[in-house]
């Protein structure tokens, strides 16, 4: 008996072979659990798997990952699904990998070791009732696994690095079912490409990271002003942030003021521009540092104070919930020129839904220092990501959003200078090679060659071996 999906077939004694000694769960479409499991955070992407995998360990994995190559459909790979273009799910195999949620985290060497389901929240919590964080994302419900392969931007970035600057070692399985470590003593190369190279080479069972000393209490939260003022705001940010201390990392965000508790009512839908920051220091200094910032202007509200750090980590979690519909276009900038600024601005006062939104992540500091080809990651000399994310809570209205997403990336190309991994949508091979650039991309082609020569890990910003 074959089960038939479209376009995809499975041979069902195959998948009791696997269900045999399968730990985690096989799950079908009618079987119970089905829609709760296939769908991700980017309510825009439905796809149906002909069958989900859901492991419960690393041996799981390894039988997937056969069971997947047999079948010959295609494989996506899923740890936290926050994958922006869908790359999380797909209409052939999924390899489900949020059961695997152990954590092991050593205080004394400082070090932790997580599986590749764990959520950044429950990581930050667990290292933060040592007073100790890995540099991670912005949004607590994302996954370790899809942030760290593609470099991790964060609130820590300009302290302590991204967050492959802290990865000390994988595990991974390779498409032949290989288990292999990865570090800078064991298969070195491969520890290079998967420090921004995603998910190309096999698929991640386990990340060892390097903690830092973290609050608990930082610095940190909005101040925002009316997008009237932007350019006025954006220029003295601009020289304000040209030598402020690493331990300051800084985010600009323009849209419409939330309608969330933390905000007045009265300000709720009021366009402004925010600028965002974490001090991750002495509490005192970083008062200090931040106060000009602070009193620039007729601030609308200025929520910048003292604050846990898992409690700043969490912040942006209410505007970006699973299920509405997102689309993003990015772009790395090497500077916030005047006229860098002047497009920002247009950019902002162009917005025209609640929620949608735009930040533009300082870089520098910690990221700057790595060599550049200490890893695959590409644009570590890049001053500025923006990040143009259009959204909506369903399919109205969506349209005009994402054209609004376009156009501002548009607007701003002739300033371009990269583009973040992890920001990239569907925009094709040429997009991916200038995001690594040539010399990069053929050494990554070679790591492709080695560890997946017939690409069955291609749901993702694909490197071909050929």
């Amino acid at each position: 008996m074959r089960y038939t999906a479209p376009g995809v077939t499975i041979d069902q004694r195959e998948l009791v072979d696997l269900a045999s000694e399968f730990r985690g769960d096989v799950i079908q479409p009618g079987e119970f659990g089905y829609d709760d499991h296939r769908v991700i955070w980017n309510g825009s992407v439905d796809r149906h798997p002909a069958v989900i995998l859901r492991c419960a360990s690393v041996q799981d994995v390894r039988n997937a990952v056969g069971f997947a190559r047999r079948s010959q459909m295609t494989v996506a790979v899923r740890g936290g699904g926050h994958s922006f273009p869908g790359h999380s799910t797909c209409d052939g195999v999924l390899i489900d990998l949020s059961p695997m949620r152990g954590m092991r985290i050593d205080p004394i060497r400082r070090t932790a070791r997580a599986q590749a389901g764990v959520l950044l929240g429950e990581l930050d919590r667990e290292t933060q009732a040592f007073g100790l964080a890995v540099p991670s994302g912005i949004v607590t419900h994302t996954g370790i696994a899809g942030l760290t392969l593609g470099g991790g931007l964060g609130w820590l970035q300009r302290k302590y690095g991204l967050t492959i600057d802290n990865l000390l070692s994988v595990d991974l399985v390779t498409a032949s079912g290989e288990a292999v470590t990865a570090s800078a003593e064991q298969n070195p190369e491969l520890f290079w490409g998967v420090r921004g190279g995603g998910g190309n080479f096999g698929v991640v069972t386990e990340f060892e990271y390097r903690l830092n000393p973290v609050g608990p209490t930082v610095v940190a939260g909005p101040i925002a002003w009316p997008m009237e003022d932007a350019v006025d705001v954006l220029r003295y940010y601009r020289d304000w942030i040209t030598d402020i201390p690493d331990e300051l990392t800084t985010i600009i965000v323009s849209r419409w003021i939330p309608a969330l508790p933390v905000f007045p009512e009265d300000l709720h839908g009021k366009p402004a521009v925010f600028v965002i920051a974490c001090w991750c220091g002495p509490v005192e200094d970083g008062l200090k540092v931040l106060a000009p910032m602070k009193s620039y202007g007729k601030p609308l509200l200025d929520l910048c104070e003292p604050k846990p750090f898992l409690t700043h980590q969490a912040m942006f979690d209410p505007s970006f919930p699973h299920g509405r519909w997102y689309y993003t276009r990015s772009a790395d900038v090497s500077k916030l020129t005047d006229e860098v600024i002047d497009i920002a601005v247009e950019s902002g006062t162009a917005i025209s839904g609640p929620l949608s939104s735009y930040p533009i992540f300082q870089l520098g500091g910690a990221i700057a220092r790595v060599d550049e080809d200490a890893t695959a990651f590409g644009g570590r000399q890049s001053g500025h990501t923006f990040n143009f994310a259009a959204s909506t809570e369903t399919e109205d209205g969506f349209e005009v959003q994402r054209d609004w997403a376009r156009q501002s990336w548009k607007s701003l190309e002739p300033h371009h200078t990269g583009v973040y991994v992890n920001f990239l949508g569907d925009e094709g091979d040429d997009r991916i090679r200038e995001m690594y650039g040539a010399a990069k991309y053929a050494r990554l082609q070679a790591l492709k060659r080695e560890y997946d020569p017939d690409n069955l890990f291609h749901l993702n910003q694909n490197i071909p071996p050929a």
